[in-house]
């Protein structure tokens, strides 16, 4: 049987991400790599999928702007998405893989897509976050 959790470990390490904070056995992985706009990116290897999830910004004053612009930028990202927590207030980017085939380009890009998105958006971010 394969142990994703170490496969995972060790294309985040080829990959050059900063692994901060990992636990096997609950399997999640913190990782960070400022200058890609990633940071405290949280990776949950639940197989059969393997979760990605970074906090964005919390949402001080809902507003049908910010929620049609979040969903309007939702079409453009290459992998993942805008979502919101259980609170509503929070917006995470969420990207999801199968595991069982998962190799190091379709993780490259997943992350790539974030650092993409970090890099393009960050200005309406930051505006949304002062809203």
């Amino acid at each position: 049987m394969k142990n994703h959790f170490n496969i995972t470990r060790d294309f985040l390490l080829e990959l050059n991400f900063n692994i901060t904070r990992e636990n096997h056995e609950d399997g999640l992985l913190v990782i960070q790599k400022e200058n890609f706009g990633i940071k405290n990116l949280i990776i949950g290897v639940a197989p059969p999928i393997l979760i990605m999830e970074q906090f964005i910004f919390k949402i001080n004053n809902q507003s049908e702007k910010i929620f049609k612009s979040l969903l309007q930028k939702n079409r453009d990202i290459v992998h993942g998405a805008f979502v919101l927590d259980d609170s509503g207030e929070k917006v995470i980017y969420r990207d999801t893989l199968q595991i069982e085939n998962m190799d190091l380009n379709e993780l490259e890009g997943s992350l790539n897509s974030l650092s993409l998105l970090m890099s393009e958006y960050s200005d309406k971010i930051i505006e949304f976050s002062k809203y």
